[in-house]
This record gives structure tokens, C-alpha cells and sequence, in this order.
């Protein structure tokens, strides 16, 4: 699989595969993290401007979606808890895939790391997938960070 940055005009498929992983999401037990409507298109159309969003492609086709923003994030200011350390660190947001193919988040998760050697990621309590995902990558739970709405989400590091 390769990595590339999306552009304007995969927005269409990148939507889908959001569309898609919604519904993951309810039918896995998870209908509130993303509801019917996140992300919203504006935000991605900004992470597309700001060079933040990427498409993993398999054989020509989009698999999977996710957004890499190195810097400080807002959101996790505020920890109840601890980070494992304070240095520069990049955050994995909106990771979705079309369910096509296996991998996307460890394929998301290589790539970046080669981008910067400190990730921070969060998660909703009832996404049991990606939970025990970031498990499974020795991603370490940190606390509760909030969300834009107040929404606590289940907050990972890892650092190599």
C-alpha cells in the first residue's frame, strides 16, 4: 500500500469511506463517536489544504483516510492523566478505512513514524476495534483528554 497526500478532488471517495466507517462504527456497538455526520467536509477540506490529510491507496484505489497534524493539539492540553513526556509529538486524527483491505491503521501508524517519532492518539470508550488496536501497537493509555463538544475520549502515546 502507498501513502500519498489527498487532494481536493479525492474528496468525493474520501466522504465515502467516512460514510463507510460510520456505520462500522454503529454496527460495531459505537453509534455516538462519530454519529451520522463526522467528520465534517469542511475539516477535512482543511486538513487537505494544510497538507494534514492522507490517503493509503491499494492497486490504484483509496483504502483508507486519516490525518496527521504535527504540533500541538489543543484538545489535549487538558489531560486527566499524564502524557508520557512533553516533547513535539504529532496526533493521528480521523483515521477511517473502506474495509477493504486490513492494516490501515498499522500502515497510518508506520508512515507516521517516519514523520515524527512521538504519537498521540485518542479514542471513544465504545471503540472496542480501535482500542484494543492501539493495544496491539503498544500505544500506552494516558487518561481522558475532551473534544471540541466536551466528549471524553481514551488518550494514547507511543514513543520510539
Amino acid at each position: 500500500m502507498d501513502i500519498r497526500n489527498t487532494a481536493l478532488k479525492d474528496l468525493h471517495n474520501v466522504m465515502k469511506i467516512y460514510k463507510i466507517a460510520r456505520e462500522n462504527m454503529i454496527k460495531n456497538n459505537n453509534p455516538t463517536q462519530w454519529g451520522k455526520r463526522f467528520p465534517k467536509r469542511s475539516w477535512i477540506k482543511k486538513d487537505i489544504k494544510e497538507n494534514n490529510s492522507y490517503v493509503i491507496v491499494n492497486n490504484k484505489e483509496i483504502v483508507g483516510v486519516f490525518s496527521l497534524i504535527i504540533g500541538e493539539d489543543p484538545t489535549y492540553k487538558y489531560i486527566e492523566g499524564k502524557w508520557l513526556d512533553s516533547s513535539k509529538y504529532g496526533t493521528i486524527h480521523r483515521i477511517a478505512s473502506s474495509l477493504k483491505v486490513k492494516n490501515i491503521l498499522s500502515t497510518a501508524i508506520t508512515f507516521s513514524f517516519t514523520k515524527i517519532n512521538n504519537i498521540r492518539i485518542d479514542t471513544y470508550k465504545d471503540n472496542k476495534i480501535m482500542i484494543h488496536l492501539l493495544q496491539k501497537y503498544q500505544f500506552q493509555y494516558c487518561g481522558i483528554i475532551y473534544v471540541r463538544n466536551y466528549s471524553p475520549r481514551l488518550a494514547y502515546q507511543k514513543i520510539i
